[in-house]
């Protein structure tokens, strides 16, 4: 059962047949309900109409043996006196149930009755007789020559000056018994057809609804197959749910094809990057153990310290990309950066520092590694000067490094801080440039939720902002 519904197709057709099921069903009993009481109403006023006209006449005639009944054999009629007892009947009328007197032939004394002083005073008062405006409806069934059928009896009550008499007179239900059999038999012959027309429908308009869907799972099993990232899934010149889906797909599809492309361009460029100094520390020491007296130790020294930084730098990159949280430490920028200047003993360019309280929360060690990397690149393109700055700006504490060397173009300061990417001959891989720092930095800004942007220096060089949010704005 779970496979004969395992598809939407096949739940929808369900849940929609049930649905109209239910509706039919409830709709046909309604009608039949409806239809019904209709025709059984209608019974009933014909059988009124007929014991008003009875009454009529005996409100009229001399004597009960000059009632004229109807001879109709849907309208059996009954006339019983006050003490109950049947005065005149239908002339064919065998059997009888419902009105409350089986009787069907007169008995003695009907119209003879004896009447108490009181009936006869009212009598006096009212000589001319009346016709009560009740009417009183019971079912039953009478046999009338021969044939028994089912009726609606209409009870109508009568003062005469001849005495008190109650009419009984019916009205055939055979009309709503077979309107009511030929409403249900069609019902029977037409609901389970209209199912299945609905049904049918149903299959087929689920099935080119669903048709994008298939061409969308066929697709993505041949991209998973190929691992061809730059396919797309076919996107339905529609509106609806089904055309986002393939859009959304596609944009996953994208953004996953650049993250693929990056991270094989990342692999690639950190070969070529590890290759150079491995291979010069290598032919150093190939050199040196043939001939010791011609190795260059403080250059194996520089490569192997480059590589220990470029190693350092890769490592860190790959716990950015793995999502590594920072931490939640509290850092005061001005003494950290006073800090950190007082350790660097090998910078050829004098730093100016002009530091103002400003609190930052983060990791210490990632934002070291920040301003290292900041203060590296100024050291590489400053002529004579670099200047280091930390101030609270609102809700964000901001750090600045400023150089007075030749800057960088407007039209790629956004480029200089993807991985790898050296804009000028000058960032030679003997300077110790790899491409890295700025990356690095960017990402480690991000990740504390501030911001890393370069913009023109005063002196003309390049100032490259740092803006982290204070935690003291964040706390109000």
């Amino acid at each position: 059962m779970s496979r004969l519904f395992g598809s939407v197709r096949a739940r929808a057709t369900l849940g929609a047949s049930l649905v109209v099921a239910l509706a039919l069903v409830a709709a046909g009993a309604a009608v039949l309900l409806s239809l019904r009481d209709n025709l059984t109403d209608q019974a009933g006023s014909r059988a009124d109409s007929a014991a008003r006209k009875v009454a009529s006449q005996l409100l009229t005639v001399r004597s009960l043996g000059d009632l004229d009944l109807p001879d109709d054999e849907n309208q059996p009629v009954q006339v019983v006196d006050g003490d109950g007892r049947l005065v005149a009947a239908s002339e064919d009328l065998r059997k009888i149930s419902g009105t409350g007197v089986n009787q069907v032939k007169p008995g003695r004394g009907g119209a003879g009755a004896k009447e108490d002083s009181g009936d006869a005073e009212d009598r006096e008062e009212r000589e001319d007789g009346e016709i009560d405006d009740e009417t009183t409806y019971t079912d039953g069934s009478a046999t009338i020559d021969g044939e028994s059928a089912d009726y609606r009896f209409a009870a109508v009550e009568v003062s005469s000056p001849k005495g008190d008499f109650t009419v009984h007179a019916g009205g055939s239900l055979s009309d709503e018994r077979s309107a009511v059999s030929t409403a249900l038999t069609s019902m029977l012959i037409g609901f389970p057809l209209l199912l299945a027309v609905v049904a049918g429908v149903t299959w087929l308009v689920t099935r080119r609804a669903l048709r994008p869907v298939a061409a969308i799972t066929a697709e993505m099993s041949a991209i998973t197959a190929s691992e061809d990232l730059a396919r797309r899934v076919p996107e339905p010149d529609t509106h609806d749910e089904i055309a986002r889906l393939a859009r959304t797909t596609n944009e996953t599809l994208t953004a996953l094809q650049t993250s693929v492309e990056r991270q094989r361009r990342f692999v690639a460029d950190a070969s070529h990057e590890l290759r150079s100094p491995i291979a010069s520390l290598r032919t150093q020491l190939e050199v040196g153990a043939a001939h010791p007296e011609l190795l260059d130790v403080d250059g194996a020294v520089e490569d192997t310290v480059r590589l220990q930084e470029l190693a350092a730098d890769l490592l860190l990159l790959a716990r950015l990309d793995a999502g590594e949280k920072p931490g939640a430490g509290r850092v005061d920028l001005a003494a950290f950066a006073r800090e950190e200047l007082s350790q660097r003993t090998r910078d050829h360019v004098e730093v100016h520092a002009d530091l103002k309280s400003a609190e930052v929360a983060g990791s210490r060690g990632q934002l070291a590694r920040v301003l290292g990397n900041l203060l590296n690149n100024a050291q590489r393109h400053a002529r004579s000067r670099v200047t280091v700055t930390t101030r609270s700006d609102g809700a964000w504490a901001v750090l600045e490094v400023a150089d007075d060397g030749s800057g960088v173009p407007e039209g790629e300061r956004e480029r200089i801080f993807e991985r790898f990417v050296r804009l000028d001959d000058a960032r030679t891989r003997d300077e110790g440039g790899a491409g890295l720092g700025l990356a690095i930095a960017r990402d480690v800004a991000v990740r504390h939720g501030g911001t890393l942007v370069v913009r023109e220096a005063p002196s003309g060089g390049a100032l490259f902002e740092l803006r982290l949010p204070s935690p003291q704005s964040s706390a109000e």
